[in-house]
């Protein structure tokens, strides 16, 4: 299913000598088949079967938010909260509430609102100042009813948040409303934060989320976030999330219509559909029995092709190759997946030097091959 492709030894001064430009044509079906040397890219025959099995293996991420679960109380009072604050006393003797007859029945008062301090208190009628930060409500209505006894007999105290953006979380980016979302025991897991913040304003597909804490940030995509319950975390008061647009392109290459870096957009893009948008093959000069398509897989996929190499920084680096000349090609190419980075190669049906092929590739991915690179590629 899978076989090497070698690279001439000249391939780190052609990659370390860069390239402003991408070149329209590459290098010829001969050209791809023919050279041999020390160092090796996996090629890959591209059938239905290789197609499937690529669908159905999951692709690595590399970025996950699962470190950033938090565990920290929300319900505990903070600095800048809003408290309502009720008092209940039997005696009356604080609001002066009688009965007929002379006979002193119990009064309830309910104090304006209350912010807590940078110091962490609040100031309550005839207690004082009271230390609030940190407690939960009824901890925070024990103290203060502690802080009235003496002066009252037996007090009852009840404490409520009216607002708690000591509880917040801010949401940046993409999405329609960003701004101050609070956290609440119902609604403090990410996809609840962004759903209150309107939802994302770009393809999910095309969305990165970021989630800081301190001087840590974790990232993934947003499409793993609504589908993997892990990183869907629990976000903590102070945490900032921002939604970053990552748009996701391709390029195409070669004998094709035309030559272009373009935006996947919203969804799937097959192969087929990918030469479709470029023109297609021209029919004058492409060998459309060798398409190829260059790509970084994980290491996952690559262990389920049966290949052996070890990864560069970025991934196994796979050329996979489609006989287009027939209609089971135009089959497999509306089956295959086209995905971010992707280089989709037409070669001429003449010939020309593979500096021009892996020029385009160094321009494309930006990674510089040097020695070291290459060796860790060599499947020998």
């Amino acid at each position: 299913m899978a076989r090497r492709l070698a690279l001439p030894a000249l391939l780190s001064a052609l990659a370390l000598a860069g390239c402003s430009t991408l070149p329209v044509e590459g290098p010829s079906a001969r050209d791809v088949n023919g050279h041999a040397g020390d160092q090796s890219y996996a090629v890959v025959e591209l059938d239905a079967g290789v197609s499937q099995m690529l669908r159905a293996v999951p692709v690595d991420a590399t970025a996950s938010l699962a470190g950033a679960e938090s565990t920290a109380p929300l319900d505990r009072i903070g600095v800048g909260d809003t408290l309502s604050v009720s008092i209940y006393e039997p005696s009356g003797a604080l609001f002066g509430a009688r009965g007929g007859g002379g006979t002193v029945q119990g009064a309830s008062q309910t104090l304006p609102m209350a912010v807590v301090a940078d110091s962490g208190t609040i100031q309550i009628p005839f207690a004082g100042i009271v230390a609030v930060e940190g407690l939960t409500v009824a901890e925070a209505g024990s103290a203060v009813r502690r802080a009235l006894i003496g002066r009252v007999g037996n007090p009852q105290v009840t404490v409520a948040r009216a607002e708690a953006p000591s509880t917040g979380v801010t949401v940046l980016g993409e999405v329609r409303t960003p701004g101050r979302v609070p956290l609440s025991v119902s609604r403090d897991r990410l996809l609840d934060v962004i759903a209150a913040s309107g939802g994302p304003s770009r393809s999910p597909e095309e969305i990165e989320v970021l989630v800081s804490r301190g001087q840590t940030t974790w990232r993934a995509p947003y499409s793993a976030v609504t589908t993997r319950f892990d990183q869907n975390v629990r976000l903590a008061p102070g945490d900032r999330v921002s939604l970053e647009y990552r748009p996701r392109r391709y390029s195409v290459m070669g004998a094709l219509g035309a030559v272009s870096q373009a935006e996947m957009g919203p969804g799937s893009l097959t192969l087929a559909a990918a030469l479709a948008r470029a023109g297609g093959p021209n029919p004058n000069t492409a060998d459309a029995r060798s398409v190829l398509v260059f790509r970084f897989e994980s290491p996952a996929v690559a262990r389920a092709l049966g290949l052996s190499q070890p990864p560069s920084p970025r991934g196994v680096p796979v050329v996979y190759r489609l006989d287009l000349s027939g209609p089971y090609g135009m089959f497999v190419a509306s089956d295959f997946e086209i995905r971010p980075d992707d280089l989709v190669f037409v070669p001429r049906a003449g010939s020309t030097e593979l500096r021009e092929f892996f020029e385009l590739v160094q321009s494309v991915t930006r990674v510089v091959y040097d020695v070291s690179v290459t060796s860790a590629l060599n499947l020998d």
